[in-house]
């Protein structure tokens, strides 16, 4: 290298901002960790999709540079490689870097995927986890992911995959004393029901649908492998599905207490599965 790139490179590198990925929990501003609040109130420009709950939005300061990337199933106003290039163009402008994700980055949240992309730029970049949806949503649903009368062991999966080749093993989902939460699983469920009862899960295994987990709009949807399809059906995302026995014990431990109330929408639920009357 010649001293003229030399001193090109070096220049380049002193004007690199740097990318910070944080986890923004499941919705409900409490549960955002401290250094995570630290990292909105430095950044620069801070990179954001439709899993962040307004409440978290609304503790940036108005200083700061919103991108908006809405990402939902099947509509991304913005694909992954125009956020991919959104992040590196901003570091590159010397930016500091808030990319704010719902729940924990690393979890099906594609972290990894835009940290990859910012290693041919060697921009620098820093992680900060946040409570997985799975853990925030289901403690507000009084639903405890592992019991030792119920579930030994949790396994967290993915809705949809990214391409048709990649293969779920269905047979080690439907062992027993396991929970199973499901990311991005509504328009999945009917597939999922199918798939577990082939592998031999009980139609009558307890499970339950948690929409808008943590937040003041949170509903606890009750019901079983049988009836998965019909009650999802009536939900919205963003939402998980939990299969499992431990899902009959958010009857008893819930404490949350929404807009709606839990017991309310636990009764009108059960008399849907039952087919006793419509959804309101």
């Amino acid at each position: 290298m010649t001293t003229d790139n030399k001193v090109c490179h070096l220049n380049l590198q002193s004007t690199i901002g740097k990318v910070i990925l944080v986890g923004a929990g499941p919705g409900d501003p409490d549960l955002l960790t401290v250094k995570a609040l630290r990292m909105l109130q430095q950044a620069d420009v801070v990179v954001y999709d439709r899993l962040v709950s307004n409440e978290i939005i609304r503790l940036i300061p108005e200083k700061t540079n919103l991108i908006f990337v809405g990402k939902q199933a099947g509509n991304h106003c913005v694909p992954q490689d125009g956020i991919n290039q959104i992040l590196v163009e901003q570091a590159l402008k010397g930016q500091v870097v808030v990319r704010l994700k719902g729940g924990d980055p690393f979890i099906f949240g594609r972290g990894g995927e835009e940290l990859e992309a910012l290693l041919p730029y060697d921009i620098p970049f820093e992680v900060v986890p946040g409570i997985t949806a799975a853990a925030g949503c289901a403690a507000y649903a009084g639903i405890p992911l592992t019991h030792r009368d119920h579930a030994q062991s949790v396994q967290f999966v993915t809705g949809h995959l990214k391409s048709e080749r990649e293969q779920i093993d269905w047979s080690s989902l439907a062992r027993s004393n396991n929970t199973l939460v499901f990311y991005m699983g509504l328009s999945q469920s009917g597939e999922i029901r199918r798939r577990l009862e082939a592998n031999g899960m009980s139609p009558l295994t307890p499970a339950a649908i948690v929409e808008r987990g943590t937040s003041n709009n949170q509903r606890v949807l009750p019901c079983s492998l049988e009836t998965l399809e019909i009650i999802a059906a009536h939900a919205e995302s963003p939402a998980l599905i939990i299969i499992g026995s431990v899902t009959q014990l958010a009857h008893k431990l819930s404490w949350f207490e929404p807009k709606q109330s839990l017991q309310s929408c636990y009764s009108k639920m059960t008399e849907v599965a039952e087919g006793k009357r419509d959804i309101i």
